[in-house]
């Protein structure tokens, strides 16, 4: 059998081809057609003019950032008395302690750094830090050293102290080390509280069971306090002696404890009042350093007392997104400090701004001597002028 020229074989294939290609394209416009008239629009772009792969790439894009954005969101709160928020911690603040000097805030969370802040930025637009990171672990509580020179932080998943040293560089910044070794493990509860002794020679340890350590600067346990059938639990005690308390029957306690505990004097009641959010939420509190006023959280809320009068003058509700881990008050009186989610906020103290007005009024009536007067009337005045500025001045 002969086979086809190979002009002839190559004609034929062509003509196939055109063929199959011209079916197809007539195909294809009554499809473009059948979708024009459905749609009103030309098939393969959108209604305003954006063609359908693009879109569908941004809608992918879109998606994607969305995924990647999905974060805690930080939580907002605003009041007239928020004096600034800082906000540099990626995870749950759950302590912060004001070192001796007034100088730094240190604060820890569970992203595994201790922040140190410049308290004289507080008030200023940038708040600056500086950050310590925590090795393999994260810290649950924190603590200045007497000197400032060091603090202290218990950490989470080891149960135990770890030490690191501040040394002050010569740009004014600091370089934070930890000691080689962590304390040894002790402690069998949870430790509920830590601190060091005002000479900086000793550590404190408090478990949530009947358990107190005292330890040196090394690490070595050199005595153990059994509080016996009592479990430990918080309190504050500011630098004039008197203590706060608050209870699970609903009350909170004014205590003053210069007493001559040689002659087996206790502690005597000064003043008692109501918070009825004891009986049920676990609460924190803070004493003002002249314990003028007492600041009790509980959940997201801090409610402020005069100590003097036992009545709540402010209230500040859902301060943070999570409950409330720690207050304190700076060493000045003049803020509270909060912190519970991812910032720290700060509050101006106006009722202890109101208690000074108060005390100075009271004392003024009493004042014998023209210095003692002036010198009455100077405090009075700096106090008005203060809650003046705060829009927290009474008429």
């Amino acid at each position: 059998m002969e086979l086809p020229q190979m002009p002839e074989l190559m004609g034929v294939s062509l003509l196939l081809g055109l063929l199959a290609l011209m079916a197809t394209a007539a195909v294809a416009r009554g499809w473009l057609r059948a979708e024009e008239e459905t749609s009103g629009r030309p098939a393969g772009q959108k209604a305003n003019g954006v063609p359908l792969d693009k879109s569908l790439r941004s809608k992918k894009q879109k998606q994607q950032q969305h995924i990647r954005k999905e974060k805690p969101q930080q939580h907002n709160f605003t009041h007239r008395l928020l004096a600034a928020a800082l906000k540099s911690h990626s995870g749950n603040i759950s302590c912060m302690d004001f070192s001796s000097n007034g100088k730094y805030l240190a604060t820890c969370a569970d992203d595994r750094t201790v922040r140190i802040w410049s308290t004289k930025d507080f008030l200023q637009r940038e708040h600056r830090s500086m950050r310590a990171n925590v090795e393999l672990d994260h810290a649950t509580l924190v603590r200045f050293s007497p000197d400032c020179r060091a603090f202290i932080v218990w950490l989470a998943n080891g149960d135990t102290l770890r030490v690191f040293k501040m040394t002050k560089r010569e740009d004014g910044g600091y370089t934070f080390t930890a000691t080689p070794e962590d304390f040894p493990k002790k402690h069998k509860a949870p430790v509920i509280n830590i601190g060091i002794a005002d000479t900086g020679k000793f550590i404190m340890t408090a478990s949530s069971d009947t358990t107190v350590l005292i330890w040196n600067l090394k690490g070595q346990v050199l005595s153990t306090i059994n509080t016996n059938q009592m479990n430990n639990a918080h309190a504050a005690i500011s630098p004039c002696s008197r203590m706060a308390s608050v209870s699970k029957d609903g009350t909170w306690k004014l205590w003053d404890t210069d007493v001559e505990y040689k002659l087996q004097q206790d502690p005597y009641l000064l003043r008692t009042g109501r918070f009825e959010e004891a009986s049920t939420i676990p609460c924190r509190l803070a004493l003002s350093p002249d314990a003028q006023v007492l600041a009790l959280a509980s959940g997201s809320s801090i409610h402020l007392y005069n100590t003097r009068r036992g009545e709540k003058e402010e209230c500040f509700e859902q301060v943070h997104g999570e409950c409330i881990t720690d207050l304190s008050f700076d060493i000045t009186g003049r803020l509270l400090a909060s912190c519970g989610d991812r910032a720290v906020r700060l509050f101006h103290n106006s009722p202890g701004h109101r208690a000074v007005v108060e005390e100075m009024q009271s004392l003024l009536k009493r004042a014998s001597n023209e210095s003692t007067r002036q010198r009455l009337q100077q405090q009075l005045a700096q106090a008005q002028e203060a809650l003046k500025s705060l829009g927290a001045l009474k008429k």
